[in-house]
């Protein structure tokens, strides 16, 4: 309870006020080139009151292309030698680091080969007893011993393509409800599945966002399309986004969607529209940062926000920088060599995104800022892939494979509580997943109550008592949370959460039953009747895609009912894909539905899906009718 103060402004969805930029101390287009550690940090500009310092650097640390946080403070990092192209089988040199912070001085000064020899890893997260590596073809697993020994690699999935080796798996994030969720791609183009598997058992992706379950080991597309996303993260009450490479950049990520592609087609025809980027802006430095010739041209990109390319997201969550910072979108800007920063406001069922200052101008053409991560300290941890090339080149000799930084970014000093939370109890980490400030710890508390399993006694009170408490809404979203992932959340605790005051509760509860198939599937039908949030309504609607098409008409009516709903940004569209093969499958009941609807947009869904399927089968009669003429 100590951090209350600092976590109750995480229900804040968005800063009240749009903190200040960096000062400029390098002129516009005067950017530095390979530059010492020190004089790096010298020329970086950051808004006043914050500073960096040095993680790791060469010749300790190069090629960072992933990392993450472990349960006890530790930094694991990729060393990505095979990009931009896959090593031949056996030459895989890729290798998995562990930095430890021994001196607790916030050098890192351990480091600790984890594993090496493989192969183009894009991905990495720890958890469940193991890391989890993305390393396309294969999804792996690779089992560690208590005294971090790596096992043999387990294949997990395979099927992962990598033709275009930016857009292969990546962002791992541990979610809420413990599921391992990832990005993908659009011009990488994956048949996943369980190694063996034929195709009809697999799923296909070429553009959108996947999760994997660790202990049921279930793979599934969460959500379909954007661009060649590179970065993944969730907010305060659960909402995941994703940044993109190319514009448009930002998208609200929810189950069962389809988003706007940077190109090619949705594997559904039937599709017919999808949902577009929330972004209000563009960050472009127009056509030619795409000509080879152009990539070491250190040019200033300020006029429109900083360039096209973006790496990673952090969205703020910690306990050291100022409250409005809280809440807030910072990601790597490539050709901008900087950080930069977007704010989500609330609009309609969703929300908007908004751009804001710039977070970091490092002023250096070498700074290449590919990952982003909050640590126990509350201070932003940034990977710099540090080259004079930024991306688009696949001759792999011109990589410089010598160097690669990871900076630290703080308000003042940062001060690291990191211990061994393994060690904690179920309480103390019941605990910290429900108060913690930072949620460095919250998430690792998850984690690890997750890896336990069931929560009894002390700690399975505290959670329950946190779920039925009045209050703000992200506390009871954190005990929902803990109860789900550890298996403790019961038909009767989600009736509970279905008729909780706030919306983010009430539509995670709707998630949840949906996904899961409970027994409270029949109430979500009462609740599209009378539900006045369209947060819930935009979950309901969300929900359709995983239940029986016998289920779904009688949520869709009702939703579809709604007049209020016509415009908004996410659910017409998320009803139609969910009453999409319904319509398909009974004409008569896509008509009753044409009818009850209220969403113009919806109406003329239905009545081109029915017309096609009308085309196809007079289309067929006229071929069975056919017969070959006479040669007289």
């Amino acid at each position: 309870m100590r951090f209350l103060a600092l976590f109750l402004a995480s229900a804040c969805v968005a800063a009240p006020a749009l903190p200040p930029g960096p000062a400029i101390r390098v002129a516009p287009g005067a950017y530095k080139t390979g530059q010492s550690l020190a004089d790096a940090i010298n020329t970086m500009s950051l808004p006043p009151g914050f500073q960096v310092s040095l993680v790791a650097a060469e010749p300790k640390v190069v090629q960072p292309i992933a990392m993450c946080f472990d349960e006890r403070g530790r930094l694991w990092v990729v060393e990505g030698m095979a990009y931009p192209k896959k090593r031949p089988d056996g030459q895989g040199a890729d290798r998995i680091l562990i930095l430890e912070d021994v001196k607790k001085d916030g050098s890192y000064a351990k480091v600790t080969v984890f594993k090496e020899g493989l192969n183009l890893v894009s991905g990495i997260e720890v958890g469940h007893g193991g890391v989890w590596v993305g390393a396309a073809p294969e999804f792996l697993f690779i089992p560690k011993d208590a005294d971090d020994k790596a096992g043999k690699p387990v294949v997990l999935l395979d099927g992962w393509g990598f033709h275009d080796t930016h857009e292969t798996l990546n962002s791992f994030v541990w979610g809420p409800d413990g599921w391992l969720y990832g990005n993908h791609g659009v011009f990488t183009h994956s048949v996943v599945g369980k190694p063996g598997a034929p195709d009809a058992e697999r799923k296909k992706i070429n553009a959108g966002v996947w999760r994997y379950h660790p202990t049921r080991h279930v793979f599934e597309i969460f959500a379909e399309g954007t661009s060649n996303p590179w970065g993944l993260d969730y907010d305060a009450h659960g909402e995941f986004f994703n940044t993109a490479c190319v514009i448009p950049h930002l998208y609200h990520i929810l189950p069962g969607a389809r988003y706007q592609r940077q190109a090619g087609q949705h594997f559904n025809p039937f599709t017919y529209d999808d949902i577009k980027t929330i972004a209000d802006h563009a960050h472009y430095a127009g056509a030619k940062v795409h000509r080879p010739d152009a990539l070491k041209v250190p040019e200033t990109t300020d006029a429109v926000g900083g360039g096209h390319a973006h790496s990673g997201l952090a969205i703020y969550n910690g306990d050291n920088f100022p409250a409005a910072y809280r809440g807030m979108l910072i990601f790597g800007n490539l050709h901008g060599h900087r950080l930069v920063s977007d704010q989500v406001v609330p609009e309609g069922s969703g929300f908007a995104g908004r751009h804001g200052n710039d977070f970091l101008r490092s002023n250096d053409a070498t700074f290449i800022p590919v990952s982003q991560r909050v640590g126990p300290d509350g201070a932003l941890y940034v990977s710099d892939w540090s080259d004079v090339q930024v991306c688009h080149n696949n001759t792999q000799e011109i990589w410089d494979r010598s160097n690669g930084r990871i900076y630290r970014v703080s308000f003042g000093k940062a001060v690291s509580r990191a211990g061994d939370m393994t060690r904690w109890t179920s309480h103390e980490l019941a605990g910290a997943t429900l108060d913690d400030a930072n949620e460095y710890f919250v998430r690792q508390a998850r984690k690890l109550l997750a890896e336990r399993g069931p929560v009894e006694g002390a700690a399975r009170q505290l959670l329950l008592a946190a779920l039925k408490e009045p209050g703000p809404a992200p506390r009871r979203l954190r005990a929902l949370w803990a109860l789900q992932c550890t298996g403790s959340l019961d038909d009767a605790l989600l009736a509970g959460a279905l008729k909780d005051e706030a919306p983010a509760v009430r539509g995670w509860a709707v998630r949840l039953i949906a996904q899961q198939w409970t027994a409270g599937v029949p109430a979500l039908a009462d609740l599209a009747k009378t539900e006045a949030s369209p947060q819930v309504r935009r979950e309901l609607a969300s929900a359709l895609a995983y239940l029986p098409l016998a289920q779904r008409a009688a949520i869709a009516e009702p939703l579809l009912a709604r007049a209020e709903d016509a415009a908004d940004h996410n659910i017409p569209l998320l009803l139609w894909y969910g009453i999409e093969p319904l319509v398909g499958a009974d004409a008569e009941r896509g008509l009753a539905l044409a009818a009850a609807c209220r969403h113009p947009q919806t109406v003329d869904f239905i009545y081109r899906r029915l017309a096609s399927d009308a085309g196809a089968r007079a289309r067929q009669v006229t071929l069975d009718g056919w017969k070959r003429p006479s040669k007289r």
